[in-house]
């Protein structure tokens, strides 16, 4: 019953070894889907942020309006730390609650969790394998430039905010390089599969 933490930074390739892996069996818990319930309209976390950051960082439905959100704290340290400290316990006690569901159904099931900011916020965690999404800053900067339309200087502020490479390749047990073909990007997750999935 492995329970694996994927990460990686923005456009590193890890929502596609994440797709990868669930094709082979794997149960993916996506940290991002949990923060976007954790902050539904209505829910303590979304009314706790308005309450910090001000009634505007809400669309006139109620919603959370992200990119007001991301106004006030990107470039901010100081208020994406109080921020995350809003978000994460909310993010951390639901994932909690999916990785034992999953083992509940199937203990010799393989978990994984999909989480951008393992390096900021749960580098400390029991996982029995972290597995890193790596392509070099250069090679996101360009992918977010032609495959998502960012400007030059969007994209590197994208990349310059996350975790360095050196954090993130420092918590891993398994390197997967995404910066060349799709075939070699597959090759490398079949031999974690190998490595990982249950015997038959």
């Amino acid at each position: 019953m492995p329970l694996l933490a994927l990460t990686g930074g923005i456009a590193s390739g890890k929502s596609t070894i994440a797709a990868l892996l669930a094709g082979r069996g794997a149960v993916v818990v996506d940290a991002d889907a949990i923060v976007r319930e954790v902050q539904a309209p209505g829910s303590p976390v979304l009314s706790a942020i308005a309450r910090e950051f001000g009634d505007d960082v809400l669309t006139a439905e109620g919603a959370l309006d992200r990119p007001a959100l991301g106004a006030r704290v990107f470039g901010h340290p100081d208020r994406l730390a109080v921020l995350n400290a809003l978000v994460h316990p909310a993010v951390r006690e639901e994932s909690q609650r999916r990785f034992d569901e999953a083992f509940a159904r199937d203990p010799a099931a393989v978990v994984v969790y999909d989480v951008p900011l393992l390096a900021e916020a749960r580098a400390g965690d029991a996982w029995d394998l972290v597995i890193v999404a790596h392509a070099p800053a250069e090679t996101r900067v360009r992918r977010l430039i032609e495959g998502r339309g960012l400007s030059e200087a969007d994209a590197r502020a994208r990349v310059g905010s996350q975790a360095s490479d050196e954090d993130r390749l420092a918590l891993a047990d398994v390197v997967i390089d995404t910066s060349t073909t799709m075939d070699a990007t597959r090759s490398q997750v079949d031999d974690l599969w190998a490595r990982i999935s249950p015997a038959d």
